[in-house]
């Protein structure tokens, strides 16, 4: 059975890298110092099911969110960045290795990606393989599939109090489809604990550069946090989603299938829940902005404050009714669009905005040229060290993003156009119809047009990759 450092040296040495005595013993855990001292670290925040709810991008009115605000007035914020996913496993497995879903067959949540991409070296492996020190807590890559080869250490996601007599919205059999206040303190959450582990590591002397990744679950559901947030959003003061309630006649059947209509937004009308659903994804957002606020003070007061680059991402975005859907898993505005915010000290010019349409899979490329890293191979997004440097430089990339298998969604920054694996399509002007109520797919003068943002759709489709607990792996992958 090969020890850590076998293990680790073999996945990189098959990725084609020179492994170094240094480096294993940085595998080890060893603090031998082999920085070069002009390199900046990196503090990576990743927050999850977080849509455009967010202060500095205008998504609702009555959202509190100073800290990620502050930090977007630091950098540039992009205003139009979109998953590869729009579920949690296959964004994050993406952003992290740099590899598309169509490619790896990494679609749903239920597909442990490592499998099927035993030679991937993810974003934090190649910051180890430059002789960073690595380290990682809360939720990065997806539930059960922390990917320990990726980490010099990593603390895991751990449990939050649980409020006896669930569910506390009244909705029975719907999981942890579910919300309301509850009488704990911050500390006892965890996310509070993953931000404070991180002021601590900020606040210690490190002898190399550093790669920091700080994994916050809420606004994930349920959505249960301290009652003090949810006095910040009374339930009857809230401002709904504005819903065309016809807005599925001219969507497609797969469209209308992910949509679900008749499931949790029918619950949620039923019981009178929207207005308290509403207030409870708010007040999971402020809750997260406080713990975004508490590692932002703890880098402030720290000596890397002017040498550290933030990326702070959300892994896809929500919806809270829009296409009377609820959750993620469809691939329009609401679920695909989420925060991206990078700030790099002397590159990135403070309180800047890009609306240029980029996919989270531009991360992994950003970073390691950000960092001064050798390049990869095989990744397939994109350096948006251009748009860094001057947000209105031209830029034709629109942003790809697939739900299951041959189910494709292009988002330039006018149009959004679906194509589902049937062949059935839909098509947005977002100039006209920012809603997306009104589907143009249809229309034969916009045929051109279909075919142009046809030509980004992927060439290859992978075969899903097997679920969690299957025994039998593709071929290519043993």
């Amino acid at each position: 059975m090969p020890n850590r450092r076998e293990f680790l040296s073999a996945i990189l040495k098959s990725s084609g890298y020179a492994v170094t005595a240094n480096y294993l013993g940085g595998l080890a855990g060893s603090e031998t110092p082999s920085r070069d001292a002009a390199k900046p670290n990196v503090l990576f925040i990743a927050i999850d099911d977080l849509n455009d709810w967010v202060g500095c991008l205008g998504g609702h009115p009555d959202v509190k969110t100073p800290n990620m605000d502050r930090l977007a007035k630091r950098g540039i914020l992009f205003t139009h960045a979109y998953c590869s996913a729009p579920a949690c496993n296959p964004s994050r497995a993406s952003l992290l290795t740099g590899i598309l879903p169509s490619t790896s067959g990494v679609y749903h949540n239920d597909q442990p990606w490592r499998p099927v991409l035993p030679k991937a070296v993810t974003l934090p492996q190649h910051f180890m393989a430059h002789g960073y020190h690595v380290v990682g807590g809360g939720k990065i890559f997806h539930g059960g599939y922390p990917d320990p080869a990726s980490w010099h250490e990593y603390v895991k996601q751990g449990p939050d109090p649980m409020p006896p007599n669930r569910p506390l919205n009244g909705i029975p059999k719907t999981a942890h489809f579910d919300w309301g206040p509850i009488d704990v303190s911050d500390d006892e959450m965890d996310d509070t604990k993953i931000a404070k582990w991180a002021t601590k590591y900020l606040s210690q002397e490190h002898s190399r550069p550093f790669f920091l990744g700080v994994g916050l679950f809420r606004p994930h559901l349920p959505w249960y946090v301290p009652r003090k947030y949810f006095d910040m959003y009374p339930p009857e003061k809230v401002t709904l989603p504005n819903v065309n309630e016809n807005d599925l006649d001219d969507v497609p059947p797969i469209g209308r299938q992910m949509a679900k209509p008749e499931g949790d937004h029918r619950k949620v009308i039923e019981t009178n829940n929207w207005r308290k659903a509403v207030s409870a994804y708010l007040a999971c957002i402020s809750f997260t902005d406080t713990n975004v606020g508490r590692v932002l003070d703890a880098l402030d007061r720290s000596a890397y404050a002017n040498n550290t680059i933030v990326v702070l991402w959300g892994d896809h975005g929500w919806h809270l009714g829009e296409k009377l859907h609820w959750r993620k898993f469809a691939l329009w505005e609401e679920a695909t669009r989420a925060p991206l915010i990078i700030v790099a000290p002397g590159i990135a010019r403070a309180e800047a905005k890009c609306s240029r349409t980029v996919s989270f899979i531009d991360v992994y490329p950003t970073l390691i040229e950000l960092c001064g890293l050798s390049p990869r191979t095989g990744l397939e997004g994109v350096s948006l060290l251009p748009l860094l440097k001057d947000p209105s430089a031209p830029w034709d990339r629109p942003a790809l993003t697939t739900h299951g298998r041959n189910n494709h969604s292009v988002r330039s920054e006018r149009w959004r156009y679906i194509r589902y694996r049937d062949g059935t399509e839909e098509l947005y002007d977002h100039e006209n119809d920012p809603l997306e109520w009104t589907n143009l797919a249809e229309k034969p003068e916009h045929a051109q047009l279909k075919g142009r943002l046809a030509r980004w759709l992927p060439k290859v489709n992978a075969d899903d990759a097997p679920q969690r607990g299957a025994a039998k792996l593709r071929p290519e992958a043993l």
